[in-house]
């Protein structure tokens, strides 16, 4: 019933492998090909082929995260593959539930699963490389740090989306649920999944080509454990004032665009709970939403931090222990405070088991 998902994960990886050789074949082209808006960002003159040639020399990056605490690394690196493990089998254990056991199969849950499988994602994307840079120290290639970017961006834009749709969901489920069944169907529901995959990936993919354009010099070290906006431009030699102001606007629409949907959706849910006769009715809706709001408060507020202000002044040690909040905390949290504490998740873990129990 629910196969359509396992296809948007399918092209949602296929299609990353497919912009890595995109990327690749575009950093690697011929400036004199450029035309259009391109040529208005790179103009082709001889001081901008020596700068890019420049750029060349440059093959991969260092990822100098927590270097500054040299002491610490290992047992950050204890720290942080607990938490990498906490938030694969929490949001698997979802995935995983949600699939097998019928009673979950409803809007809410089949939103609650995309959410996990964009966290599970989104952690693999960074956690093994963090991970790898506090043992080990190795550089990551220049493809290999744009489509970390890429991945990066496009999971943020699709977490956003579905964090909206799951508030809209959630405003149907408790202003009208006699409507419930009719205006959530099974084809809307897997219409909005499938456009949260992909909607981030253009946006991603032009400011990932954009942004690896430009010339890199002077040292290789990126002051950050991932490969992010903000300490790329830290080492690019030449104006991004173009650049930041279109992803400073870019982002103002992906994030505060869908927090602002967020929170009219939730704004008319407490109007109808404070109309609601039943206490238990109330304190029922107000437990599921108060969840809900409480990851979109901790994500939007870390991400509005790191993304809104692409050169802040903040230091680099600064924004890592903030951008630590949404890719290391919050995916880890999701599964516990969106579902692991559910009842209905309880009684369907409790129910596999003792299916599993019954057959041996």
């Amino acid at each position: 019933m629910y196969i359509y998902m396992h296809y948007y994960y399918f092209f949602f990886a296929a299609g990353s492998h497919c912009t890595l050789e995109l990327i690749i074949s575009l950093l690697g082209g011929a400036s004199s090909n450029m035309s259009g808006p391109w040529a208005q960002i790179h103009p082709t003159d001889p001081a901008e082929s020596l700068i890019g040639s420049n750029q060349s020399s440059v093959v991969e990056f260092v990822l100098l995260g927590f270097s500054h605490v040299p002491r610490l690394k290992l047992v950050l690196f204890v720290l942080f593959l607990g938490m990498f493990l906490i938030t694969i089998l929490g949001n698997g254990l979802i995935v995983l539930l949600s699939l097998v056991d019928t009673a979950l199969h409803t809007p809410m849950y089949f939103f609650l699963r995309n959410l996990a499988l964009v966290e599970i994602c989104f952690s693999l994307d960074i956690v093994p490389r963090m991970l790898e840079s506090l043992v080990a120290g190795r550089g990551i290639s220049l493809s290999g740090c744009a489509l970390q970017l890429f991945l990066l961006l496009s999971c943020v834009t699709s977490e956003c989306f579905l964090l909206t749709v799951m508030a809209y969901d959630r405003y149907v489920a408790i202003c009208h649920p006699l409507h419930y069944g009719v205006l959530m169907s099974q084809q809307l529901c897997h219409l909005l999944a499938g456009a949260c995959w992909v909607a981030g990936i253009p946006v991603s993919l032009l400011f990932t080509i954009w942004l690896f354009r430009f010339p890199f010099c002077g040292p290789r070290g990126v002051r950050h454990f991932l490969c992010d906006v903000a300490p790329l431009l830290r080492l690019v030699c030449a104006d991004t004032s173009v650049f930041e102001a279109y992803i400073r606007v870019a982002t103002v629409l992906v994030l505060m665009v869908p927090f602002s949907l967020i929170t009219v959706s939730y704004g008319r849910v407490l109007a109808a709970v404070v109309r609601m006769p039943s206490a238990t009715g109330r304190h029922k809706a107000l437990s599921t939403c108060a969840s809900h709001f409480l990851v979109v408060a901790l994500f939007y507020g870390t991400a509005c931090v790191i993304h809104l202000q692409p050169k802040s002044t903040y230091s680099p040690e600064s924004k890592q222990v903030v951008s630590l909040s949404y890719t290391l905390v919050t995916p880890m949290l999701n599964p516990i405070i969106y579902s692991l504490r559910n009842k209905e998740v309880k009684a369907a873990l409790w129910r596999i088991l003792g299916r599993k129990k019954g057959s041996v």
